[in-house]
């Protein structure tokens, strides 16, 4: 209410003030001085409240254009980050592919590519399932491979899904023979990310860092591909067989495109 009142008040001396000295034939009185002296003040006060009004609503639209352009950055951003990690993603999987060329073409089986769509969760099963069935040519018993070496074989087939049990599972068993002294053996599953190599004689020289590939006896398998690197080895006196932990060639927990053994058509 007073905000008003002083205002009507600064208009109405001003509104004199204006018109006193408009008219030219009056002289500049006491009068006027005295008017232009009580009105400066609220001139000056108005001015500065003008200016520091105007300067309050540009550094406010200067803000929300700010918070505007801010935002369309960070989307712009966002876009820019999703189409490198598009493009590393197609570049990983073109150099799996390389790989896989690389292998198929080394090898005179037929193979399907196959990409790994789920895992079993259980810690009792080493399961994963397959994008690949009965209508791209998979059967029971296909031996699943990547160029790193042996993944596992297929035990159940639908028409555009397979599941794969891993040679890591309690119940995968693979003949096998050490690479360079030719020891006969099995690599059996245990359910972690290790194996073992079983029924090798403790006679037998076998050492850590040796590589086991398959022996084909198995009929699943084909001779030489790689299984895994022998960890440790243990013998014990009262045991005919040796204790023999292998890490897999495959990381099994990076596992994303696989090939699947198809017989021809």
């Amino acid at each position: 209410m007073f905000i008003f009142m002083g205002v009507a008040l600064f208009v109405a001396i001003n509104f004199t003030v204006i018109t006193m000295t408009s008219r030219q034939s009056l002289p500049v009185s006491s009068l006027e001085r005295v008017a232009i002296s009580l009105t400066s003040p609220f001139q000056l006060l108005v001015t500065r409240t003008l200016g520091f009004t105007h300067s309050i609503w540009r550094t406010y639209f200067m803000t929300v254009l700010a918070v505007e352009e801010n935002s369309e950055l960070k989307a712009q951003l966002s876009l820019a980050m999703e189409i490198k990690n598009r493009y590393e993603e197609m570049e990983q999987e073109n150099s799996r592919l390389k790989k896989f060329v690389n292998f198929t073409s080394s090898v005179p089986d037929v193979y399907v590519a196959a990409q790994v769509i789920a895992r079993d969760p259980s810690p009792w099963v080493k399961t994963i399932m397959i994008d690949k069935g009965d209508f791209d040519g998979v059967i029971k018993g296909s031996p699943v491979l990547v160029s790193e070496g042996i993944v596992g074989q297929i035990i159940k087939v639908s028409k555009n899904y397979s599941t794969v049990l891993l040679i890591t599972d309690r119940n995968s068993a693979v003949d096998a023979l050490v690479q360079n002294t030719r020891v006969r053996g099995m690599v059996k599953g245990n359910n972690q990310k290790s194996c073992t190599f079983v029924y090798a004689l403790r006679k037998d020289e076998i050492r850590p860092g040796e590589m086991i590939v398959s022996s084909g006896l198995d009929q699943v398998f084909s001779k030489g591909l790689k299984i895994g690197r022998i960890l440790d080895v243990k013998k014990t006196h009262s045991q005919l067989f040796q204790d023999i932990t292998i890490e897999t060639s495959v990381d099994f927990d990076k596992l994303e495109d696989v090939l699947v053994f198809i017989n021809a058509r």
